[in-house]
């Protein structure tokens, strides 16, 4: 079971441009997601999918400095950039990762993909897993797993615009098609915004690694919440920010 998780980035973004390489503790945005994700160790292989736009050869340069591989495919269809990225680099399993996610948390990974693994091995099915179908984690620690099977099934059948524009909602909206499971964390902390779309995210998230990063370490969303508590006026720095919907 070879299992590639594949972090979607470019360059353009309609409320912080350019958010993904903007630098934070030395190091940009989208090198602490790989790092992040690569400190999962039942991941096989991390793989950028970005686009063929020329703007976006910043992203291509990032993740050859990263020493990861990369794919270049669609702007609007990312999910066809999914399907053949899992392709070209061989993917039974994809993790599907979004590079504004600097506190993505690897240790949830890996409880995820333990599970996904063993259970699959015992034989339940499962052809999606996510932390956010039911969300009890903040967004910013949002994974998906599914098979590469599923993910070309989605391809294939997929054609609405906003099917194809957030890869997964085919296969999250057709229970009926497919096994759909939810990882649930211990404690409901979703009420905590850990992403990066907006300047006031960008705020928060800086004052977080400037508390908590270490050139060696790789702190945890535990950690992030105990400072929250210490400092409580952080958490309230992004209270404010509306998610964007996905419109179908």
């Amino acid at each position: 079971m070879r299992i590639v998780a594949i972090i979607q980035a470019r360059m353009g973004s309609t409320r912080l441009p350019g958010k993904v390489m903007k630098q934070l503790c030395g190091q940009t945005v989208m090198a602490h997601v790989i790092r992040r994700v690569q400190a999962c160790p039942l991941v096989d292989e991390v793989v950028v999918a970005t686009t063929t736009s020329l703007v976006d050869d910043v992203i291509v340069a990032e993740s050859e400095r990263c020493g990861v591989k990369w794919f270049r495919g669609s702007e609007e269809d990312v999910l066809e950039r999914y399907y053949l990225a899992a392709k070209k680099y061989s993917a039974d399993v994809v993790v599907r990762v979004t590079s504004d996610c600097p506190l993505f948390d690897p240790e949830v990974l890996s409880q995820m993909l333990e599970y996904f693994k063993t259970e699959t091995v015992e034989g339940l099915k499962i052809d999606y897993l996510s932390n956010c179908l039911n969300r009890s984690y903040p967004r910013g620690l949002d994974a998906e797993v599914f098979t590469y099977e599923v993910l070309e099934k989605a391809f294939e059948k997929a054609e609405k615009p906003y099917e194809r524009e957030h890869v997964t909602p085919y296969i999250y909206e057709h229970p009926e098609k497919f096994s759909l499971h939810n990882q649930t964390n211990d404690e409901d902390i979703s009420h905590y915004r850990l992403t990066l779309d907006t300047e006031a995210d960008w705020t928060l998230i800086e004052s977080i690694y400037t508390n908590l990063y270490e050139d060696s370490e790789i702190f945890s969303t535990e950690e992030v919440i105990s400072l929250f508590k210490e400092k409580p006026e952080l958490a309230t720095l992004n209270t404010h920010i509306q998610q964007k919907e996905i419109h179908n």
